[in-house]
C-alpha cells in the first residue's frame, strides 16, 4: 500500500472523528500542519519518536507532551501517539495535505492554480474568482502566478480540469491548423 493511500484512510478517520466529537475542523487542520512541521523539521525528534531502541511507552509519551505543548485538539494528539506507536510518522505530510482537500471539499471550496503573462489587477482577479465560481458552483480560493511565455491571456488549473485561454496555445492551434491543411 502506498505512502498517500495509507495517508488518505488516517485523514478520512481524523475528519470523521473530528465531525463526531465536534471538533473545530479548521483548528484540527491547523494542529495538524504544526505537528507535521515539527516533526519534519526536527530530524532529531523524528529519529527518536521511530527509535527501534526506545521503549514504545516512552516514544508516546514524547509525542504526547510534544501535542500537549503546541496546545493540539485531542483527535489530533491521539492521532500522533497512533502513528507514533506503529512507526508511522513518515505519513504525516501527505496526511496533513490530505486533511486540508477533505476540508475544502466539505467546506464546498475548490483551489484554482491561475498562471497569467503579466500580473492580475485586484479587479480582475475577483472578476476571473467569481467566473471560475459560476462554473464550478463552488467558493474558489485562487493562487496566481505569472508566466511571461504565454504571451497573453490566463491558463486555470482546478483539479484536473485545465482551461487554457492563453495567446501561446492559441498560436500553437493555428500553427498545427495551418500545417494540417
Amino acid at each position: 500500500m502506498s505512502l498517500r493511500t495509507s495517508a488518505t484512510r488516517y485523514a478520512k478517520a481524523l475528519f470523521d472523528v473530528a465531525l463526531q466529537e465536534n471538533t473545530e475542523l479548521a483548528k484540527v487542520a491547523t494542529d495538524l500542519s504544526e505537528i507535521t512541521e515539527a516533526v519534519t523539521q526536527n530530524p532529531e525528534l523524528q529519529r527518536v519518536a521511530e527509535g527501534a531502541g526506545i521503549p514504545d511507552d516512552k516514544r508516546k509519551a514524547l509525542m504526547a507532551a510534544i501535542a500537549d505543548r503546541l496546545g493540539t485538539v485531542g483527535p489530533v494528539k491521539k492521532l500522533l501517539v497512533m502513528l507514533t506507536d506503529r512507526r508511522k510518522l513518515n505519513l504525516l505530510p501527505d496526511l496533513s495535505s490530505v486533511f486540508r482537500e477533505r476540508l475544502l471539499a466539505h467546506q464546498n471550496i475548490v483551489r484554482a492554480d491561475v498562471t497569467s503573462a503579466a500580473p492580475l489587477s485586484p479587479e480582475k482577479t475577483k472578476a476571473l474568482e467569481e467566473h471560475l465560481a459560476q462554473v464550478t458552483g463552488k467558493k474558489v480560493e485562487l493562487s496566481v502566478s505569472v508566466d511571461p511565455a504565454l504571451l497573453g491571456g490566463v491558463v486555470a488549473r482546478i483539479g484536473g480540469t485545465v482551461y487554457d485561454g492563453s495567446v501561446k496555445t492559441q498560436l500553437q492551434r493555428l500553427r498545427q491548423e495551418l500545417v494540417e491543411q
